[in-house]
């Protein structure tokens, strides 16, 4: 805008806006506004007296915060919400044991590269050193499970720390941040606006990747006889779903994702292979390990998906799209680096190539190895309930956007296997760290972020239920329509599955019949709670919860002996997958 022109509108309105706003007088008001310029809505904390002067100011904010029942739950919040909704997710919770209990939280968003800023209260800096109470060294902790993390110096500077810290949770490849607050800092008087949330210029990451190497690689992806693409969370975190699925579909190229990327590509699609790994699909392991040339977005390539690295896509060349240059060559050799954003990139090859590859003769192998190896199961009449049939029952009582958050072990595999997914930010669950509890906390952040007409579907394990089961006193109380379908078999299942495959049986703490009958538990909360036994009770009951206003569980049990297949062993190539547990 030149010197002498009119303001705008928009002007006008943010004057406006900055005027009914609470002044900036204090540290903690400088934060709270910093918050508000990023345009963050929900806050997941618990209170805490170094942390205090925040909440105080957020009492005459806009910022709708929820008190979760523990800091580890607030952490799990914050992340599905950013999840779900796009946009970094916001967890509080005040020094030392409030700061330690976020660490699990931190780390699980850290491993799955997902925005989360957390903010933590610290005792007055002329204290930090003195083992005062409550004192932990918060930066120290995190330094290593953080994207970064802040040490907040001044009343004047900390609200622009806060900003530069939530901009920079989301930019390039997402992760977590936190600022550390002391508690001089943020009752210390300012009346200093904080500016935009911005990151420096320093932290620009490569958006577009070299035109020549972008060149090279359409080249090879032309003259590629068995390609496959491997879509990772990466496609989704970077909003890439839509150039990631024009690709495969306008040049015919099967897709295989990882889990984390479960959701970029649609999976009723004829094209679609599901996801490969571990407990990944048979023919999409056979894919990965014939295909000859292996077009990788946004993967770090984890052992969950690679199984022996030496023996990982053994016939391929690998095209490698990655934001984070980082990831290129870490684990996997790229033979076509290509560091920038999936999107563009994406966008980029596909304006360098000429014709599409000629593989029809490989589409219809990858369709014979589907037929090959389908994901089906036996129901028996006198056996218990099977939880791959709760799981599709759930899927088609709701619709393709409903969002599926998941604690960790077998239930997470049978959501993943069994649940056909659609559509990106849909699949919310602890893929790297792996974390026992997730699922719960993370269907209340969902639910925050998620529509209001989408349905928020908790499938959840007794073990890891139990873990967090305090949260649904929030979802209660919050009065938040979520469903949790705890698939019982009393076990930490994937624990059990092991024992018995390569610990000759010995199931050492493996039983879990001592947990508390679930669907008494849910009403002693205030929620809905739902007992399933029997194969004619799951449709009915299904429909019970769903309809149900409000936090409802069912407890499906479930049965005890089933296990997860395919699986592929620990460090096992991905195509020697075992059906049974007598190929392991």
């Amino acid at each position: 805008m030149s010197e002498h022109a009119p303001p705008s509108q928009d002007d006008d309105a943010a004057s406006e806006e900055s005027a009914d706003r609470t002044p900036v007088t204090t540290g903690a008001s400088s934060v709270v506004r910093a918050l508000e310029n990023a345009g963050v809505e929900a806050a997941f904390g618990v209170q805490g007296g170094a942390i205090m002067p925040v909440y105080d100011a957020l009492y005459s904010s806009d910022i709708r915060h929820v008190t979760m029942a523990h800091e580890q739950g607030a952490a799990h919040a914050a992340d599905a919400y950013g999840v779900v909704r796009g946009d970094p997710g916001l967890c509080l919770a005040t020094s030392g044991p409030g700061a330690t209990n976020l660490v699990t939280g931190i780390a699980d968003a850290n491993m799955d590269s997902d925005a989360m800023l957390a903010l933590t209260g610290q005792v007055p800096s002329d204290m930090v050193g003195s083992d005062a109470f409550q004192e932990t060294d918060t930066t120290g902790v995190t330094a290593p499970i953080t994207k970064h993390n802040y040490f907040a110096g001044d009343a004047d500077s900390v609200g622009d720390t806060v900003g530069e810290a939530f901009a920079l949770a989301g930019q390039g490849r997402p992760g977590p941040t936190l600022v550390d607050l002391p508690k001089d800092v943020t009752l210390g008087e300012t009346d200093r606006e904080p500016g935009p949330a911005e990151t420096p210029e320093t932290t620009e990451p490569q958006l577009e990747a070299d035109p020549d190497d972008v060149e090279t690689a359409a080249k090879a992806i032309e003259a590629a006889e068995k390609p496959v693409l491997l879509f990772g969370g990466g496609v989704v975190k970077g909003n890439a779903s839509e150039e990631a699925r024009s690709f495969a579909i306008d040049h015919g190229v099967p897709v295989v994702t990882t889990m984390p990327g479960i959701g970029s590509f649609p999976e009723d699609h004829d094209l679609c292979l599901s996801w490969a790994g571990m407990h990944g699909t048979g023919y999409a392991n056979m894919a990965i390990t014939h295909t000859d040339l292996l077009i990788a977005v946004g993967t770090r390539f984890d052992d969950r998906l690679t199984g022996g690295i030496d023996t990982f896509a053994p016939e391929a060349e690998v095209v490698h799209i990655d934001i984070d240059p980082a990831e290129i060559s870490k684990n996997i050799h790229a033979d076509y680096p290509l560091v920038g954003d999936a999107g563009r990139v994406i966008e980029q090859i596909d304006d360098a190539m000429e014709r599409s590859p000629d593989i029809k003769e490989w589409r219809d192998q990858c369709r014979t190895w589907k037929s090959e190896y389908p994901m089906d199961y036996a129901t028996p009449d006198d056996e218990p309930v099977k939880p791959q049939f709760v799981v599709e029952c759930l899927d088609e009582a709701t619709d393709d956007d409903t969002v599926v958050t998941s604690g960790v072990g077998q239930h997470q595999m049978w959501a993943a296997q069994y649940w056909t997914f659609t559509e990106p930010r849909t699949w919310v669950s602890s893929h790297g760290l792996g974390t026992m509890g997730y699922g719960l906390p993370a269907a209340i952040g969902a639910r925050l972020a998620a529509d209001d007409d989408q349905d928020v579907v908790c499938i959840d394990g007794d073990g890891s239920f139990l873990m967090t089961i305090q949260e649904l006193s929030v979802a209660v109380r919050e009065e938040l329509d979520i469903t949790v379908a705890v698939l019982n078999n009393e076990y930490i299942g994937m624990v059990r599955q092991w024992q018995d495959a390569f610990f000759e049986r010995r199931r050492m703490a493996a039983d879990y019949g001592w947990c508390p009958e679930f669907d008494k538990l849910a009403e002693a909360f205030g929620a809905r709670g739902f007992r399933v036994d029997e194969y004619d009770e799951v449709a009915e009951t299904i429909e019970a919860a769903l309809d149900y206003d409000g936090p409802s569980v069912i407890d499906f049990h479930i049965d005890p002996a089933e296990n997860v297949y395919p699986m592929v062993a620990s460090g096992a190539p991905n195509g020697k997958f075992a059906l049974t547990e007598d190929q392991l």
